[in-house]
């Protein structure tokens, strides 16, 4: 996130405007609630969770026990469970 001198990009009615309330300080806009991006969609980290989880399921389903798994990919073994015994198995986020 970079910072952005205000009076390069607003209009000078709403600069004013907004000296009234807060004049020399740093002030945080967020971005549109529809524009914004979940929780680790732009690094990608969601979408590899997603694919390790699976992968995590179909190892189970295919007889790799709860400690295996939990050794394999260096998660706790309540994780683990977690993750097999989700009820929801296209969920968008498990544990990390």
């Amino acid at each position: 996130m970079g910072y952005v001198k205000a009076e390069t990009i607003l209009p000078d009615d709403l600069l004013r405007e907004i000296q009234k309330y807060i004049q020399g300080e740093y002030v945080y806009i967020p971005s549109e609630h529809t524009t914004r991006k979940k929780w680790g969609e732009k690094s990608g980290t969601r979408q590899r969770i997603q694919n390790r989880n699976e992968a995590i399921r179909n190892k189970h389903e295919s007889g790799y026990t709860i400690y295996a798994l939990s050794e394999e990919f260096f998660l706790s073994i309540d994780s683990i469970k977690k993750i097999v015994y989700s009820k929801n198995r296209n969920e968008k986020l498990s544990l990390l």
